[in-house]
């Protein structure tokens, strides 16, 4: 794995809010991450999200909506599956993201395998952090290509220095791409940076930079296997997102989120990390 991260990579991400890593994973570790993932994915079915009451259905077979063909959606695979559970509880993915953002500590908030059908339509800009229960300017994801991510078949696009600015608005994920822009007018006129990279690279994004993905105008697959992390110590803003309603209406806002279970401790420079 390419795991070791230098000063100028660091110095990169803090300033453009993202970064790409070449060669992140062996030919052997990406062929591990697609096995772990498409059988996931399959025994999941059409369940979108674990441990959740009613089990948030998801019809990948109903092409009736927009938001459905950008891409099939499985989240938290980690918690019904052993081999998807090794691999996003490797610690140094975790110690990265530490690395990357300064903090001493990460938790897994959620993981999501995204696969963009073929004739997708593109992911409009949005930010992720704004979604989730806890608010932080150092949430950080890792976006891992488990195929070739291309300018044709819909690679992610940036807005550098975009994680700056922010101010926690957001939009949802709808058919107009360009909707974030109306929130803020003042990175309409900024450069969108492409990403696109080979199968086994992967790049990290913080929760705060804008960012979307394009088209797929081929009539392949593309597979990719997201880990959002929360620093340690985060607390709670109110939000349900993937937390389950037992957990979710036990907390107050202001509560720590530091329940393993459901957000395992991964990497800290002094705490002993959850095992997978």
């Amino acid at each position: 794995m390419n795991i070791e991260l230098g000063q100028d990579q660091i110095e990169f991400y803090r300033e453009n809010g993202f970064i790409v890593i070449h060669d992140f994973l062996t030919p052997e570790g990406l062929e591990a991450w697609r096995e772990a993932v498409d059988e996931a994915v399959a025994a999941r079915g059409r369940t979108r999200l674990a441990n959740r009451e009613g089990g948030e259905r998801w019809d990948d077979r109903s092409r009736d909506s927009y938001h459905q063909q950008v891409f099939v959606q499985r989240m938290n695979l980690w918690m019904d599956s052993e081999k998807v559970r090794k691999l996003i509880f490797d610690p140094w993915t975790g110690k990265m993201a530490c690395q990357l953002t300064g903090v001493d500590g990460m938790r897994i908030w959620l993981d999501q395998a995204l696969i963009k059908p073929p004739w997708g339509n593109p992911s409009a800009w949005h930010l992720d952090n704004p979604y989730w229960s806890f608010s932080s300017r150092n949430a950080i994801s890792v976006w891992v290509a488990l195929d070739d991510a291309t300018l044709q078949n819909g690679c992610l696009y940036f807005i550098p220095g975009s994680h700056k600015t922010i101010t926690f608005d957001n939009v949802e994920i709808g058919s107009n791409i360009g909707d974030l822009f109306k929130v803020y007018p003042e990175w309409a006129d900024k450069e969108a940076v492409a990403a696109p990279m080979k199968a086994g690279s992967c790049s990290f994004h913080s929760g705060l930079t804008a960012h979307g993905a394009g088209a797929n105008m081929t009539p392949g697959w593309r597979r990719a296997m997201i880990c959002g992390y929360m620093p340690d110590g985060s607390t709670f803003n109110g939000k349900q997102n993937v937390l389950p309603d037992e957990y979710f209406n036990s907390l107050e806002v202001g509560d720590v989120l530091d329940r393993d279970e459901q957000n395992p401790l991964i990497y800290h420079v002094s705490k002993p990390p959850v095992r997978g």
